[in-house]
């Protein structure tokens, strides 16, 4: 296994891709390759990367569009219709809890925040005890962990990129003695704009679109995007490609037909439409697990208002967690800053519309907020429902006790960082003026479906990855158990929810996959990284 990055530097205009303006109307698209990779994320780019480094003929197909980093606005309510799922849209069946994903060329790594966990102890433990993966070990993944490191430049925030309002939780985290974590994120250089979530216009967050996709593109792989695929092709209980739809986005409408030819076929298209695609194609589900088991670490975002001006719009956009009482048995709850954009300032409170609207958003200058997020039970499912996709998901009522515990915690922080007044993200105003008052609010908050605001970047689940084909989807080598060469490598993989940011997981997980993928399936002579 190598460590070297590869030295690409990208052009402005960005990498070649075949999107649909580049097809012809009508068209019937017919490809072969050595491999097809279905999305283009933190899983798709790497295995791309590592298929193609091996020598190996790959095509990636991204469902979203390409958007080179020279047309990024840095204005989130543009950023949403342009680079993420159902344009920002996406929820659970119930609408309180959006479920945010990328859907564009880099998936989820082009507007999240960059923040990087390894996979804890914890949990590799328990998915060895419980699911039969006892390879994947802390000393097995350590290799990935550093080499991913090293390829995307991960390290903990400095002082400089620390912004006002991290400043000021980390204030009030020191006088209630509660420990402080340090960031840690895939950027270099960072330009501390604060809109990561709108996606980098100065490429120094390394994300898939500047980092592996380039790598594995001048390692011969081949891009396209608009392209949806429909079904995985399978005979005899082998895979042997894809076949899809590559669709007009300004009409949404079909386009034209495209079908690939492989022997190997990897989806990593999230734990959303992974699943999705392989119960339309009627395929690996023996187990009965597909689509089940569906986490998504919900978080609720305390903003707080202070007397003096913040000015929390820039710097990392994460600086620092408190992680004291992550695990289950410890509280289940995780506590992250994070900066704020305006749009999203207004939506995570009720301040109401006209004059009170107008007053909380003239005050948003002296606001930061502090997230709450829980490890939470894998209990939703996704699913075909009358046609459409449903992602029926609900707080489980004891994670929602971990929230409260978060909650609580987040709402004193806040208090003794100087804060005069909390907003609760709920549909019903909820505020909080002092921290006397605290633990009776938060005590008598009940779990109740479309009360409170919630957000989700960390999908999980879906297909999980485990050694008993009758209780998991895909086995300990990241091959479905039903059918051979079939391989998913993506956020659905997970057993367990994880309880931190799930992305660096993903990528090593991506990069062990594709060595034993390459050992099983070699194809000419390796080439040096």
């Amino acid at each position: 296994m190598t460590n070297k990055t590869i030295p690409v530097e990208v052009p402005k205009h960005g990498l070649p891709v075949t999107q649909a303006s580049d097809i012809a109307a009508g068209a019937h698209l017919h490809l072969k390759a050595d491999a097809v990779v279905v999305g283009s994320g933190a899983g798709g780019a790497v295995m791309a990367y590592e298929l193609a480094k091996a020598g190996k003929k790959v095509i990636v197909l991204e469902a979203g569009p390409y958007v080179p980093s020279e047309k990024f606005t840095e204005m989130l309510a543009i950023s949403m219709g342009t680079l993420y799922a159902d344009h920002g849209g996406q929820n659970n069946d119930s609408g309180d809890i959006a479920i945010l994903q990328g859907a564009c060329v880099g998936g989820s790594t082009v507007v999240n925040a960059a923040l990087c966990f390894r996979t804890p102890d914890y949990y590799l433990d328990l998915w060895g005890r419980e699911f039969g993966l006892t390879a994947l070990t802390p000393a097995t993944l350590r290799p990935y962990f550093e080499k991913v490191e090293r390829n995307l430049g991960i390290r903990a925030v400095t002082p400089q990129e620390t912004s006002g309002g991290a400043e000021l939780i980390a204030a009030g985290m020191a006088k209630l003695g509660l420990p402080r974590g340090e960031a840690r994120r895939n950027v270099r250089d960072c330009v501390l704009t604060g809109m990561c979530f709108a996606g980098c216009a100065s490429d120094r967050k390394q994300s898939m679109l500047v980092t592996y996709l380039p790598w594995a593109v001048q390692h011969g792989a081949t891009i396209h995007s608009d392209t949806r695929v429909t079904q995985v092709l399978a005979r005899d209980g082998k895979a042997t490609g894809v076949e899809a739809e590559v669709v007009d986005q300004q009409t949404g409408k079909p386009k034209a037909r495209l079908r690939v030819d492989a022997p190997i076929v990897v989806l990593a298209a999230g734990p959303v439409q992974t699943p999705l695609l392989l119960l339309r194609s009627q395929l690996a589900n023996g187990s009965g697990q597909v689509g089940k088991n569906f986490a998504c670490h919900p978080t609720m975002s305390v903003t707080a208002m202070f007397d003096q001006p913040v000015y929390d719009f820039h710097g990392a956009t994460h600086s620092l967690y408190m992680d004291r009482d992550t695990l289950p048995e410890n509280g289940g709850y995780l506590l992250l800053n994070a900066v704020q954009d305006p749009v999203e300032a207004s939506t995570q409170v009720e301040p109401g519309t006209g004059k009170p609207y107008v007053d909380f958003m003239s005050r948003y200058k002296s606001t930061t907020r502090l997230i709450s997020l829980i490890h939470d039970k894998n209990v939703g499912e996704v699913s075909w429902k009358d046609g459409a996709k449903s992602i029926r998901y609900d707080v489980d009522d004891e994670d929602f006790e971990a929230m409260k515990k978060g909650l609580a915690t987040t709402c004193k922080v806040l208090f003794a960082a100087g804060a005069r007044r909390l907003y609760i993200p709920s549909s019903q105003k909820l505020e909080i003026d002092s921290v006397e008052a605290v633990d009776g609010v938060i005590a008598g908050l009940k779990n109740e479906r479309s009360r409170y605001r919630y957000t989700s970047f960390h999908p999980q689940g879906t297909c999980r990855m485990g050694a008993d084909p009758a209780r998991t989807v895909v086995n300990p080598r990241g091959e479905t158990h039903d059918v051979k060469n079939l391989y998913i490598a993506d956020a659905s993989l997970l057993p367990t929810s994880i309880g931190y940011n799930p992305s660096e997981t993903v990528y090593a997980l991506a990069h062990y996959i594709a060595d034993g993928l390459n050992a099983a399936h070699p194809a000419g002579r390796r080439r040096a990284a």
